[in-house]
């Protein structure tokens, strides 16, 4: 219920009441829920109707009506409707002077109202000053004094104004009762009592008895007088909790006899006396009772329990020396952490005793206790440490239907020649005395499903043939080193820390995971498990080679679909030949130098770490995706795949070796293979025509046969020959017709004619990207590529050495070809003839890093359309740089320490980065952007000679510029 003083108090500008807060002090121990509950006594949030001290009593005009009510006359007039989203009204409700000062009801002498017709001759200011002035509200509580909060705009609000003698301002939310009692039963019942001082309607809601079948009370103070109205407010209320609230026996004993279908009672953290427990026949329907760190007086030693149709009894850390229950219908009896040194059980119908952490009852009691109880079917004894193996006998005799028992912590307990037929579910946890012998007793319960058995120091070996057995688990035993299980439903296995466990046999029809992490000791394991399909082995170190015929076909494991052996540092040979395995893992499995796989099914390979592999068969997989970058050492290869889609062999140094037949291969990264054949990259070409990526990069033993095999590629259109020593690509112009990126980076072998039948001959028409960074290529050939090859749309000159001038003109780079080569002239004249008429297709130029390159010069001629970053950062010597590029985006001349003369005309120029630029100057930069319109960002930082304090002064050169970054 609610831990707040539940009243109905009046906001009012004028009153004033010097005695509020010690009147509120005086009460601060009480629980007022009158106003909530509707007594009928009770006006304005007083008990009784009586006058309050420190306050002055007078009639409240609407006290007739109830507390609470949302009316509280009958408007004569029609009312006037308004809305909050609309004119001042939704002023008066958040002005600043809504929140003021809040007394309770009963020390307002009267509520001062407007007449209606009064009201509305008043212009709207006025109206709502005077409003605001005068007005009343009712409240839950003085925190809650908010008014009604402007967002609440979907409803609209009725506002009345009527004559003085029955003048009110009414608040009305139309809500169906069954929508408001759905509503309400989302509450709590503190929210309840708040809820109940709105309106008459939500009095009735919130007072139903459905949300008050269960009284509960924690850690709240409640007098005896309200908890008295509350429980004859409710009389049908079936339960009853106080958890923390003083003087909890009166209160539970005004329950007990006002509450006459009460069924259910709870109490927590009181004192309670023998008048309690002999008031306990006050209430025949009482059917569970539950009591909770509790004590008695201290008069009194002993506490009996009688009563005719108690069923669940709880006594937990009850704080008493003997205890006696005579309840012939009670089934379940809880008695734990209880400190009695006695207990007498006259209970015939008792199923569930639990006598667990009682460490002060020795065991002659624990063993009366039990037998008194024929029909018991759970007992827990715990922590009992008294507990021997003759009580467990003598129990075994006297409770044949036994069935789960918990003897955990039991020191003096070996469960030798105990015989319990109808056991299902055993704990035994922390029992030094159980061995090898006390689980061949417990092999006799031919009934046992569940089977706990934790830090057990002296037991070595478990060997259990149970048909029903589904759940064990072996935790923490030290000198335990077999394991022998046969059971057709066990279904779970849990074996953790057993550090010296070597040998594992299961046998079992319904087990289908199987997780045996961190066995260090592991050498065998034996399974015969049909429906097996998850089995974890990983860091078990001291598995060998013959752990994989047991995951192999007729190995005992016909389903298995997932294998884990990560960190199993002693497998060498893996060799696994499974129709159903889909998932394995041999993650950092340093030692295995050779692996040979016949998985159809097999659709995830892990090998990360597995450094030491040599060879490596994959024969009849299912493998998407393979990765073996990651196996320096691996020098042979055969893999056999009919899905497989991407192969990377990155990094395989020492590869020679490779059969390759994946007729779905698409991507194929074979890059620092320097021992890759042409005879094996010709067996791969032929068995995997659809490969459309080829990574050959640093793949020096590769040469031209090699290049010639890649006729059978039809639809391949990347190819990577960075790091190679090709002297020609003939053999790349004839065959790879469809090839769109050409990566010829660091071929320090091509000639000066070794591209020229690309502009020449028009070969690769489909080519558009090109990579020739750091290549020997002169300077000439450079511009003709550039000049004349007009598909292309990304071209990387980076670190090229031997441009000294990039010069893109049409007449400048047309009467260099004809100097150089005659022949070329007819030709050239007809390119410039188409060229002129759709211009060139490139979009990104990146020369970052060239040493020598002094002069860059890109004029309109060039007729670069589509030209949008150009990337010139790091050419240390570049002095000069003149642009004329309508559509060029971003220009990047950082760590150009040499440039002087910059000029753009580059009006959609958006990014301008010169960065470390030191050489140039302030007016030959104002110049160079007063042509970019488009111009947002320009980056200055560590430009010596240019000065970016006066941002308007940039602004008046380019008015387009949003930010400069600078680092002065």
């Amino acid at each position: 219920m609610a831990d707040k003083r539940m009243k109905a108090v009046v906001e009012y500008d004028d009153a004033d009441d010097g005695n509020s807060e010690e009147g509120e002090k005086e009460d601060s121990d009480d629980l007022e829920l009158g106003l909530s509950l509707a007594h009928p006594g009770i006006r304005a949030g007083f008990m009784g109707g009586g006058q309050r001290e420190g306050h002055r009593r007078k009639n409240l005009p609407w006290e007739d009506l109830g507390v609470g009510s949302s009316q509280f006359g009958s408007p004569q007039e029609p009312l006037r409707q308004f809305d909050f989203g609309q004119g001042n009204v939704k002023d008066w409700v958040e002005t600043d002077d809504c929140r003021e000062d809040v007394v309770e009801a009963g020390s307002v002498s009267q509520v001062n109202c407007v007449s209606r017709d009064t009201c509305l001759e008043m212009p709207n200011s006025e109206c709502q000053r005077f409003a605001q002035q005068k007005r009343r509200k009712l409240l839950a509580s003085p925190e809650d004094a908010t008014f009604f909060p402007a967002e609440v705009t979907a409803a609209t609000v009725a506002i009345d104004f009527i004559p003085l003698s029955s003048s009110y301002l009414e608040f009305r939310m139309d809500f169906s009762d069954d929508l408001l009692h759905l509503i309400f039963s989302f509450l709590e019942q503190k929210d309840l009592c708040r809820a109940g001082a709105t309106c008459k309607q939500w009095l009735a809601a919130s007072t139903h008895e459905n949300f008050w079948r269960c009284l509960e009370f924690e850690n709240t103070r409640i007098s005896q007088q309200n908890f008295v109205a509350i429980c004859h407010r409710y009389p049908n209320a079936t339960e009853v909790k106080l958890r923390g609230t003083p003087n909890v026996e009166g209160l539970v004993i005004v329950a007990m006899t006002s509450l006459r279908h009460l069924e259910t009672l709870i109490l927590d953290k009181g004192r309670l006396s023998e008048a309690f427990f002999l008031a306990l026949t006050d209430c025949p329907a009482l059917t569970t009772l539950r009591i909770s760190d509790a004590s008695v007086g201290s008069s009194t030693l002993e506490v009996t329990v009688c009563h005719e149709r108690l069923h669940d009894l709880q006594l937990v850390k009850y704080r008493v020396l003997r205890i006696t229950v005579r309840c012939p219908q009670l089934q379940t009896l809880s008695l734990k952490r209880s400190s009695m040194a006695h207990v007498l059980l006259n209970c015939p119908q008792l199923r569930v005793l639990d006598l667990s952490s009682c460490h002060k009852l020795p065991d002659t009691a624990i063993r009366s206790s039990a037998m008194s109880c024929p029909l018991l079917t759970s007992l827990n004894m715990s922590s009992c440490l008294c507990v021997t193996d003759e009580t467990i006998r003598e129990i075994s005799f006297t409770c044949p239907n036994l069935c789960i028992l918990d003897a955990s912590n039991c020191p003096n307990i070996s469960f030798e020649s105990v015989t319990l037929p109808m056991l299902m579910d055993l704990r035994l946890e922390s029992c030094e005395a159980i061995t090898s012998a006390s689980v061949s007793a417990i092999s006799q319960s031919q009934m046992l499903k569940s089977l706990e058995l934790y830090n057990c120091g002296m037991l070595t070996s478990v060997s259990l043939d149970l048909p029903h057995l589904q759940n064990i688990s072996l935790v923490y035993l030290r000198r335990f080193v077999d394991l022998n299980l046969r059971s057709p439903v066990l279904k779970q296995i849990k074996v953790s820390r057993c550090s010296a466990l070597h040998r594992i046999s299961i046998t079992s029809n319904a087990l289908q995971k199987l997780v045996l992490q961190k066995q260090e000791s592991l050498t065998t394991l034996l399974l015969q498990c049909q429906n097996l399909q998850e089995m974890d082995l990983s860091d078990c170190e001291s598995l060998t080679d013959s752990i994989c015929e047991v995951f192999s076909d007729g190995g005992g494991c016909p389903k298995l679909r997932s294998l884990v052996l990560d960190n199993c540092e002693r497998l060498s040979m893996v060799k696994i030949s499974s129709c159903t395995l889909v998932s394995l893992s041999l993650a950092w499995c340093h030692a295995m130098n050779a692996i040979e796989l016949s998985c159809p099914n097999l659709e995830e390979l892990n090998l990360d770490g597995c450094d030491h592999l040599e060879s490596a068969s994959f024969c009849s997989v299912g493998l998407e995706l393979l990765n073996l970058g990651i196996c320096p050492r691996l020098s042979d290869l055969r893999i056999e795949a009919q899905n497989m889609l991407v192969l990377d062999l990155k990094g395989c140094g020492v590869l020679s070796q490779a059969y390759i037949h994946c007729p779905r291969l698409k991507f194929l990264d074979a890059s620092f293979c320097r021992k890759f054949s042409d005879e094996s990259l010709s067996t791969i070409a032929a068995s995997c025509p659809h490969i459309e990526s080829l990574i050959l990069s640093s793949c020096q033993s590769v040469g031209p046969n090699g290049l010639s095999s890649l006729h059978f590629l039809r639809r391949l259109t990347l190819l990577d020959l960075s790091y190679t020593f090709f002297m020609s690509l003939r053999p790349v112009f004839d065959n790879c017709l469809q090839l769109v990126v050409l990566k010829l980076s660091a071929c320090k072998y091509l000639t000066d004619f070794s591209l020229d039948a690309l502009y020449k001959e028009d070969v690769l028409p489909a080519l558009r990207e090109l990579d020739l960074s750091y290549s020997s290529i002169g300077q000439l050939n450079m511009l003709n590529l550039i000049t004349y090859c007009t598909n292309l749309v990304h071209l990387n000159l980076n670190g090229c050495a031997n441009i000294n001038e990039l010069i893109w003109s049409s007449s400048y780079c047309h009467s260099s070809n004809m100097a150089i080569n005659n022949c070329l002239s007819a030709m050239s004249k007809e390119i410039d003839k188409s060229f002129r008429k759709t211009g060139h297709l490139l979009q990104i130029l990146n020369c970052t890093g060239c040493p020598n390159i002094k002069k860059v010069l890109i004029s309109s001629s060039a007729n670069c359309l589509y030209l949008s970053k150009i990337n010139l950062n790091l050419s240390v010597n570049l002095k000069e740089v003149y642009l004329t590029c309508t559509n060029l985006c971003m220009l990047n001349l950082s760590y150009c320490s040499s440039l002087v003369f910059l000029r753009l005309n580059c009006p959609r120029l958006n990014n301008l980065q010169l960065l470390a630029c030191s050489m140039l100057t302030e007016e030959a930069l104002e110049a160079a952007i007063s042509q970019c319109h488009e111009l947002e960002i320009i980056n200055i930082s560590s430009c010596s000679k240019i000065h970016a304090k006066d941002f308007d002064r940039w602004r008046m050169v380019c008015p387009s510029l949003r930010r400069i970054k600078s680092s002065l």
